[in-house]
């Protein structure tokens, strides 16, 4: 049995290691500035997309991206926009494999996005704008989603 900060590590336990996290595209406009920094009248539409990919790599480890597109627009004029793809590199152990892709597409992005959120914050922030603090995300919700869509998807065209 092996020891990890003072502690024994049982070396078949299940692990989810954080390797590294970083930025690996972030674009910001402001196209109407600086007309858009004014009072503009009222509360701005605010759409915010998100989705998570992720890829296998070589021992035990996947890098998983949250990618989260944004605007706000008022009267249909356009405030700001934002594009971030938000990445982390995962080491996986000892996950049986009917929970490895719930561990990599709800767990790893749940730990990636409180600082993807500030990173959109600190962007609108620099625009010229309050930050803007994104809601939590429920990981859980949008895997199903996703794999309800990969279900239709499959039934589908087994279908034709």
């Amino acid at each position: 049995m092996a020891t990890q900060n003072g502690s024994p590590t049982d070396s078949k336990a299940p692990a989810l290691n954080v390797l590294v996290q970083y930025i690996k595209d972030l674009s910001f406009e402001n196209p109407n500035a600086p007309r858009s920094l004014g009072n503009h009248g009222g509360q701005p539409d605010v759409n915010i997309q998100i989705n998570v990919n992720a890829r296998p790599l070589p021992n035990e480890e996947f890098e998983v991206e949250l990618k989260i597109d944004g605007s706000a627009t008022v009267a249909g004029s356009t405030l700001f926009a934002f594009d971030l793809v938000y990445g982390g590199i995962f080491r996986v152990r000892n996950i049986p494999e009917q929970s490895l892709q719930p561990v990599v597409l709800i767990e790893c992005p749940r730990l990636l996005f409180p600082f993807a959120r500030q990173v959109v914050a600190e962007a609108v922030r620099g625009g010229g704008f309050p930050p803007l603090m994104i809601d939590p995300v429920d990981f859980a919700a949008l895997y199903q989603q996703r794999m309800a869509v990969e279900a239709q998807r499959l039934s589908t065209a087994g279908q034709a």
